[in-house]
């Protein structure tokens, strides 16, 4: 405080006044019913993740209610849930003079509840306190008649954190409709007032009881105060379907009890071989609409549930099943994708085998027959077995596994397996998957580790024939190849006599037992089974003896031998197909037994050689196709390179047709066998062929394919030709899709644009056929058209056009001249100084010197002068050059050298042969170069030469290409820059001009006539508009001590502007009464406009006093408004013209007395003008 004394005062804060309390009830359908529920009770319901019980008991979430429905096909409907909601989020602002629209489209809705509010809400004074005040905002509906307010909401009060509300709206129209919410309250401009409001959302509700027969469904209802405003999200942990499982299974326990009888009992599983099963046999959401559970290999999938539940080592020291399913199947796919994905999670494969849908699952299993040389067909190339192998690019060492994560929230986690010896010998080569339904990670880890050890271990695959007595298994069996030419070694064959006395079998061949390690002989027994015994002697090259003798060993039945230095070939059938001559082809690829230890156990094993012989013949390199025609046919010949020598190997080739892809079957056109290195097919038709070539040794071993695609096919016409611009010159360069080392391109050449083919051939010029082309001697500033087609072998494309311009780049033909010029003998002949040491003073010396080389006339004149001299030479030159062409030289050089500076003036004038093409010029050497007309007595040279630069009294050019072009001065008036920019400080157009956009700074006059499209600012304009029809009309009641109306209702909006205008418009107010008795009343209407300090002016007013004397009558009265004064608002806005009504009993601002009152108030617009207010032009004298 000062001396003079005073006070001060503490600024209040009133305290907030509004809360709000939202509750989220909402309706969850869980999935297809019924369903086993909740994993552990209230725990498994998340709102926001976090669960809503802890393990103890205590509630993290209060007040709650929940209500839950298994999904039987006859349950209750949720109590407390009879209204069924589907909520939309706004999420906007409500600006006032700009409603916030949305439609309503559903036709089953009851009602509407409108969510709104406001952030914070205050009003500050001077003194800086902080009091409550007041937000008005309506709910308006569009009705037939136009917007119609169903809800009045006063938001009164204070608060400084978010405030919501909600409204329900019932009696809707017919849809669609559009409904909005509007701002009363002007927009805070000021700190002052804090008063946003926002439309937070509108719920959809049907007023029914559902039961949801067949859905698992969760009801519930909560406080949503106790998440801060927070949007909420509930998730639920359950135990999913109940479904059909063999009825001796157990699915707590995963145990199966004495043999299966084949019927079935409901229970929940997450087996994904039961899994399957249900959704390929569910009438509603599966298959069951197609295909009965008859059609479904059961007992198949019983071996493959058996094996997906047996316990495992998990990775982290404990043990969980081998395959479990855990997903939701919430999108509507197409079935054979699901079942493919369902198939990935157990490894098998679907195969229909002609009567049900069975599965073949990769799991170690018994061999069923074994095939050998003896047994199999051979075909027409002498080959019995054909093997193929996997691209390496298709071995994939890293694979990195995205699965659902329960530790981390059942979010998408990655897991990454990779071998890392195979990454540092081939390099990384990685895969991407998802593990279908999977939510654990040793299983997500097992998943990516069978993929990378099937594709390393299981790279081959084998293609043989057999008869009909020797198929004996089927798609998905094991089966053994014991192929003597693989394996390079006897290792299969027949029996051809059995001696059981002495356990002796007489075999068909001579074979090799090794003294040590121990060998062992698959045979057939009399089950028609193989048996393995043990060979435990070798009476003789071809005779063996076993261990013990089964019974039924037939004489010819087939035999296989497993020594221990080869692995055991075993295969698993994919394929089977009839053929038309009675034999069946089988496809089978390897199975190697032991991977299954190794993915889910983590063993190691050191693989066998399949074979003795170690030189597997690698893949050829450097594979071509060269084609060529052949009268109306085509030959193509193939040559390659092997990388290395390989002992009597041979090559299989094989011309096939077709992709194999959308219907487009591949067709084998020829194959042969050859052992050199090209092939020559003949005789081909127009097409695309693929080729491909494998090496195969002397034991039959196949390397891997190499493949190379070409096409007997006219040419592609090209996609896209480059021109590159040069001096004179034009370079052209056309492109393909792909690039083709048999295609070349015609080119022609045209100084006018051609239409078609026939014009091109008849009147361009033929350049020549090559990959590109350069085209010189070409006009700068002149367009030039180029027809190009691709041509080969087989014929020529059409023609594409192309055209361009040489360089217009002035400084580039300047050093272009500098350096043809320089290159001349009359150039360097001009330029070259004069030898004055033969010379002495005052003497002129003539030579003529004349042989069979050259004919040259030079006279000379020099003098000289202690420290300078000057030398005057005249040559006349005949020349015969190096290449035999004659050059005709004139030449005029004068010289000077003072203070030992050379100073050159000179003139030539040459004719000589540059570049296989005859060149005429004339050239000039000095410091300064001028033409001056002597005739005119003018001494001001039209044209000057000096320092690089070029000085013109006056030009008439025709045509001028500059960079830029700027004008005398300091500074420059006028200039134009290579951007396009012209400056100029005065501009005198007299003709058209053409612009997209531009500003005038200052004032601007025009004589003539404006036409524009729309004019914005200060201009003096008048706008005649018509409205014509009804704006308002309000009915109401008023009941016995009803109070005073006192509102001003906005009826007409106009746009806002940057200056004062008035508005001329007849609006005519009409009020019609209904009294009930003979009291009597006042009614007072006004009618108002926005006024410049944000309220509302009135602008017409008038009142009038029932008549007492009468009783049930009706009396109406009417007055109206013709001009209004709308000032500046800013060009955005909107201005408004209101009505508000105001009336009481007795006296205005009292409240009535009598029992009822009917009264209506319309108001009627006819005509408008609006213009700007400016001077008046017209007075009264």
């Amino acid at each position: 405080m000062g001396k003079g004394g005073g006070s001060s005062k503490t600024p209040y804060e009133a305290p907030d006044s509004l809360k709000s309390t939202q509750e989220l009830v909402v309706i969850d359908a869980l999935g297809e019913g019924p369903i086993e529920g909740p994993v552990n009770g209230m725990q498994s319901i998340l709102i926001n993740n976090t669960p809503l019980v802890n393990a103890d008991g205590s509630y993290n979430v209060h007040g709650v209610t929940m209500v839950y429905r298994a999904g039987e096909l006859e349950q209750t409907p949720l109590e407390g849930f009879e209204d069924s909601g589907a909520e939309t989020m706004v999420g906007a602002e409500i600006k006032y003079n700009a409603p916030l629209v949305r439609t309503i489209t559903s036709r089953d809705i009851d009602r509407l509840r409108f969510t709104f509010g406001t952030p914070y809400l205050q009003e500050s004074n001077k003194n800086g306190d902080r009091l409550p005040t007041t937000l008005h905002l309506v709910i308006q509906i569009q009705r037939a008649d136009g917007w119609v307010t169903v809800k009045d909401i006063y938001i009164n009060g204070k608060t400084t954190s978010q405030y919501l509300a909600s409204v329900v709206v019932d009696n809707l129209p017919p849809r669609p409709f559009n409904m909005r919410m509007v701002r009363i309250t002007p927009d805070s401009t000021t700190d002052w007032m804090q008063n946003k409001s926002t439309w937070s959302s509108y719920t959809e509700i049907i007023d029914i009881k559902q039961a949801y027969p067949g859905t698992a469904v969760a009801g519930l209802r909560v406080d949503a105060e106790q998440f801060g405003g927070q949007q909420m999200t509930v998730n639920y942990h359950i135990y999913g379907r109940i479904i059909q499982v063999p009825s001796n299974y157990d699915p707590k326990t995963r145990t199966y009890t004495g043999i299966w009888d084949g019927a079935f009992k409901s229970a929940y599983t997450n087996n994904p071989a039961w899994c399957l099963l249900d959704m390929l046999t569910h009438p509603r959401y599966g298959m069951g609409g197609s295909i009965g559970i008859s059609e479904v290999d059961k007992w198949a999938l019983y071996a493959i549930a058996q094996y997906c539940d047996q316990m495992i080592p998990d990775g982290f020291g404990g043990t969980e099943p081998r395959m479990t399913f855990n997903a939701y199947l919430a999108t509507q796919r197409k079935a054979y994708d699901v079942l493919a994905d369902f198939c990935s999670v157990m490894r098998c494969m679907p195969v229909w085998n002609g009567q049900t849908l069975t599965f073949i699952q990769d799991r170690p299993a018994d061999k069923v027959w074994t095939y050998t040389n003896s047994n199999v067909v051979t075909d027409t190339q002498g080959v019995q077995f054909r093997y193929g192998y996997s691209a390496r690019k298709e071995r994939h060492n890293a694979v990195e596994v995205r699965y659902t994560d329960p530790q981390n929230g059942w979010k998408t986690s990655a897991v990454l397996v990779e071998d890392k010896a195979a990454i540092l010998r081939d390099g990384r080569n990685l895969l991407k998957m998802d593990a279908f339904g999977c939510t654990s990670r040793g299983q997500a880890h097992r998943a990516g580790l069978w993929v990378i050890k099937t594709e390393q271990l299981e790279t081959q695959t084998v293609e043989f024939s057999v008869g009909a007595e020797g198929l004996r298994h089927t798609p998905g069996d094991i089966i053994e190849i014991c192929d003597n030419d693989y394996a390079a070694v006897s290792i299969g064959g027949r029996i051809l006599s059995v001696n059981t006395m002495t356990r002796t079998l007489a075999l068909d061949r001579e074979v090799e037992i090794p003294k040590t390690g121990g060998a062992t002989l698959n045979i057939i027994g009399a089950d028609g089974k193989p048996v393995t015994v043990d060979v435990t002697g070798q009476p003789a090259p071809g005779q063996v003896t076993v261990s013990n003798m089964p019974a039924g060993i037939a004489a010819y039945s087939v035999w296989g031998l497993k020594l221990p230095s080869l692995r055991q070939r075993l295969f698993r059938c994919i394929r089977i197909k009839e053929s038309s001559d009675g034999t069946y082809a089988i496809t089978a690829l390897q199975h190697v037994p032991e991977k299954e230890a190794i993915v889910d156990n983590g063993a190691h094993f050191d693989p066998l050689p399949g074979t003795t012989n170690s030189v597997i013949p690698p893949a050829v390199e450097h594979l071509a196709v060269d084609t060529e025609a052949e009268g109306n046919q085509y030959q193509a010949r193939a040559h390659w390179n092997t990388p290395r020598v390989v002992k009597g190997v041979r090559f299989l080739v094989r011309l096939t047709t077709g992709t194999g892809q959308d219907g487009d079957r591949v067709l084998l056109v020829s194959s042969a066998t050859t052992s050199e290195t090209e092939y020559t097919f003949r005789a081909l038709p127009l097409g695309d062929y693929t080729l491909t070539v494998r090496a195969i040794n002397g034991f039959g071993q196949q390397g891997e394919p190499s493949q190379v695609s070409f096409s007997i096919q006219a040419p592609e016409a090209p996609v896209a030709i480059e021109l590159t611009p040069g001096y004179f010159r034009i370079t052209v360069t056309p492109h393909q899709t792909y690039y083709n080392p048999d295609v070349q391109y015609e080119f022609w050449y045209s100084t006018k644009q051609l239409n078609s083919a026939d014009e091109i051939t008849s009147m361009a010029q033929r350049l020549g056929v090559s990959s590109y082309m350069v085209k010189d001697g070409l006009k700068p500033l002149q367009d030039h058209y180029f027809y190009v087609r691709s041509v080969n072998l087989v014929g020529k494309s059409v023609f594409v056009e192309a055209s361009g311009q040489p360089s217009n780049d002035a400084q580039g033909y300047l050093d272009f001249f500098d350096g043809e010029i320089k290159k001349t003998h009359l150039a360097q002949e001009l330029l070259e100084q004069i030898d004055n040491s033969l010379l002495e003073d005052d003497i002129a010396e003539i030579s003529k010197v004349v042989d069979d080389t050259k004919s040259e006339i030079e006279q000379t004149v020099n003098k000289t002068l202690k420290d300078q001299s000057a030398t005057i030479q005249q040559i006349q030159k005949v020349q015969k050059d190096t290449n035999d062409n004659l050059n005709a030289l004139y030449m005029l050089k004068i010289q000077k050298t003072k203070d030992g500076v050379t100073y050159v003036a000179g003139i030539g004038a040459g004719i000589e042969e540059v570049d296989g093409e005859q060149l005429s010029q004339i050239l000039l050497a000095a410091n300064r170069v001028a033409f001056i007309d002597p005739a005119n007595g003018n001494t001001t040279p039209a044209l000057v030469t000096q320092g690089g630069q070029t000085f013109i009294n006056e030009a008439l050019v025709k045509y001028l290409v500059a960079p830029t072009i700027t004008s005398g001065g300091n500074p420059p008036v006028f200039s134009l820059t290579p951007d396009g920019k012209l400056t100029a400080k005065n501009a005198d157009i007299s003709g058209h001009i053409n612009a997209r956009s531009g500003e005038i700074s200052e004032n601007v006059i025009v004589r003539g006539t404006v036409d524009a499209g729309n004019i914005l600012g200060d201009v003096y304009f008048r706008s005649l508009f018509s409205i014509n029809r009804e704006v308002y009309r309000d009915t109401h009641q008023i009941n016995s001590g009803g109070a005073s109306d006192n509102q001003w209702i906005p009826i007409i909006a106009i746009e806002g502007e940057n200056f004062d205008r008035f508005m001329d418009m007849t609006l005519t107010v009409t009020l019609n009464w209904t009294s009930s008795n003979s009291s009597s009343a006042n009614y007072e209407l006004s009618i108002g406009t926005d006024d410049a300090g944000g309220g509302v002016g009135t602008v017409w007013t008038s009142g009038v006093r029932g008549p007492g004397d009468l009783r049930n009558t009706s009396w109406s009265f009417s007055g109206s408004a013709t001009r209004f004064f709308l000032p500046r608002k800013g060009r955005g806005s909107t201005q408004r013209i209101y009505v508000k009504q105001r009336y009481a009993g007795r006296a205005i601002g009292g409240v009535f007395n009598d029992p009822v009152r009917q009264v209506t108030v319309t108001c009627q617009a006819s005509g408008a003008t609006l213009f700007r207010s400016g001077n008046e032009k017209l007075r009264a004298l």
